[in-house]
């Protein structure tokens, strides 16, 4: 029996790992282990259902077996056809039925975020900022308060400029929660995504109210705003992918 008669002997007993690592091993091997036909092998073991046709569903068993013999890692994703740069963020705040914060917020003051806490805050809260998660911050000048005892709300618009369309993040929502111990107040809502998603839903954008530590009893002295998409979005791509896919209207 021939050298290569003995690698078309055993090729067919191997694995997908073990005869892709021979295809390393020389020109030689390499040539023999393309063959389909020990590819064919391989599949047939894995889904026996494919050889019940007489050609494999893609070019070829072994793109086959390359494709879909394990999980794909997570893919780099591509560059966003949005910017922030061509974003406006519309920020009202309600405390009751009286507005007590409205900006128009150009999306690079966003990207910037608080670029250094301001003295006086804690240090949880700090840490948060500071920390590696993606948000987007606005420091809010002057700061205003809220007495913590009234219902407060919010509701942020996103305008595109680069085609003048507007889609709702969120829509007078409640922050209903306050954290004490990171001196924050939270609310968020469910975005609405375009008809072209529809199997894409359950996706918060939240909003924080960020205050300060020494603030007067029964007050809450507000000096930032942040936002983020957290249960999906982890970076500045993400983010403006999952805007992307708004409802813009």
């Amino acid at each position: 029996m021939t050298y290569e008669e003995v690698l078309k002997a055993v090729f067919p007993l191997l694995d997908g790992i073990a005869l892709a690592s021979c295809m390393v091993v020389c020109k030689q091997w390499r040539d023999i282990a393309r063959d389909d036909y020990f590819w064919k092998c391989i599949c047939a073991k894995r889904w026996p259902s494919i050889c019940k046709r007489p050609n494999p569903p893609t070019i070829t068993y072994h793109k086959l077996y390359k494709n879909f013999y394990k999980r794909q890692k997570c893919r780099t994703l591509l560059p966003p056809r949005l910017s922030f740069a061509n974003l406006e963020f519309y920020i009202d705040i309600w405390s009751e039925e009286r507005l007590i914060f409205s900006e128009v917020v150009p999306g690079p003051i966003l990207q910037a975020g608080i670029k250094i806490p301001p003295p006086g805050i804690c240090d949880m809260l700090r840490f948060h900022l500071e920390g590696p998660e993606y948000k987007m911050t606005l420091p809010v000048v002057p700061s205003f308060t809220v007495p913590s005892g009234q219902n407060v709300s919010v509701s942020v618009l996103v305008e595109r400029k680069d085609s003048n369309r507007v889609a709702c993040i969120i829509n007078k929502s409640m922050f209903d929660y306050i954290d004490r111990t990171a001196y924050r107040a939270l609310a968020f809502d469910y975005l609405d995504f375009s008809p072209d998603y529809p199997f894409v839903s359950g996706i918060r954008a939240w909003i924080s109210l960020l205050f300060m530590e020494d603030g007067n009893e029964g007050v809450i002295d507000v000096f930032g705003i942040e936002m983020d998409f957290c249960d999906a979005a982890n970076s500045e791509q993400e983010v403006l992918w999952l805007l992307d896919m708004l409802d813009w209207k």
